[in-house]
């Protein structure tokens, strides 16, 4: 009986301890990896959430720039990490296409990552050279363009290529003819040079040339944004069951821990709440979501779908 009442006794002063040690998640300063060069937008946002989330952890989070094969080095980096105190910022085609885009791709996106939330949305708009007609006679236009057209795009695999390629399959006769650029300043040069036809690009390197009178903005790739209030969705131009945005996300190595997990969800929906991280995000052309774990994987599930029939329709392969 005494050593069973001294063993109850140890395990009560046992139970506080290991509450005590689950809450004090994170231990030391969070390493966030972001696959793209410091400026470049999943950048941007990887740092505007990482100062109030830092704040909210009680732990510094150094943001580390891993730029490279459109950031599959980062998330490969992220999924191999083993300290439960490195997290990544990855974008759309690290989870929707890249499997499918690397026959060698070093890991599997549904299986080698925590995923934790959505982060950023933004459409793409669709802009063509000013000499082409408007709404649904551009539509009317580029259903009899065959392959006399061409659009540009920052390279093969990339968001703006598949989603040209997506929306080929959506309006019957468009045939472009895909011309790659290593960024989309060049792309929209070419464009107002009138040497390619039109692309899809994000809105805050789209709308100061489409104000100046440059280029012509046809459509968004989404429903309405307030990001772009005064453009109209593609539908509204004939074009039906098409819908493309680029996002970035939050997500951990397939071991993190629960603690982690819950922690950061936790305290990460409150920052993705706040008025002044909504407002800095929109600036630089990002919504702020937010969404839970389930949200963010039924969203990668739904977009991987529809990106690996177009990559296999057509055949794309990065080597």
């Amino acid at each position: 009986m005494h050593l069973s009442k001294r063993a109850l006794l140890i395990a009560a002063c046992a139970l506080p301890l290991a509450a005590g040690a689950q809450a004090t998640w994170p231990t030391k300063p969070v390493r966030l990896v972001v696959g793209f060069p410091g400026g470049s937008t999943p950048d941007i946002a990887a740092r505007t959430i990482a100062e109030p989330l830092a704040k909210a952890l009680g732990q510094p989070i150094v943001v580390d720039n891993k730029p490279g094969a459109s950031g599959n080095i980062a998330a490969d980096q992220v999924a191999k990490a083993t300290d439960d105190h490195t997290l990544g910022v990855v974008i759309n085609g690290n989870l929707t296409s890249s499997k499918m885009l690397y026959p060698k791709l070093p890991y599997d996106p549904g299986k080698d990552f925590t995923y934790l939330s959505l982060l950023t949305t933004a459409p793409l708009v669709l802009v063509a050279q000013n000499s082409l007609p408007s709404g649904a006679a551009f539509v009317d236009a580029a259903r009899n363009s065959a392959d006399k057209w061409s659009y540009g795009s920052v390279g093969v695999g990339s968001v703006g290529h598949l989603g040209m390629e997506l929306l080929k399959s959506r309006v019957p006769g468009l045939k472009a003819v895909h011309v790659p650029y290593q960024g989309n300043p060049q792309v929209m040069t070419d464009l107002i040079g009138n040497q390619i036809q039109m692309a899809l690009i994000p809105p805050g390197i789209a709308m100061p040339q489409v104000k100046a009178g440059k280029v012509k903005a046809i459509g968004l790739t989404s429903g309405r944004s307030t990001l772009v209030p005064e453009l109209q969705p593609l539908a509204d131009a004939g074009v039906k069951d098409f819908s493309l945005e680029v996002w970035t996300a939050l997500l951990g190595p397939a071991n993190l821990s629960k603690q982690a997990q819950e922690r950061i969800t936790r305290e990460l929906a409150v920052v993705m709440k706040s008025p002044e991280v909504r407002q800095k995000l929109f600036e630089q052309g990002w919504q702020a979501v937010g969404t839970s774990p389930d949200g963010m994987r039924t969203r990668v599930k739904e977009e991987a779908a529809v990106m690996t029939k177009i990559i296999s329709t057509q055949g794309i392969k990065i080597q």
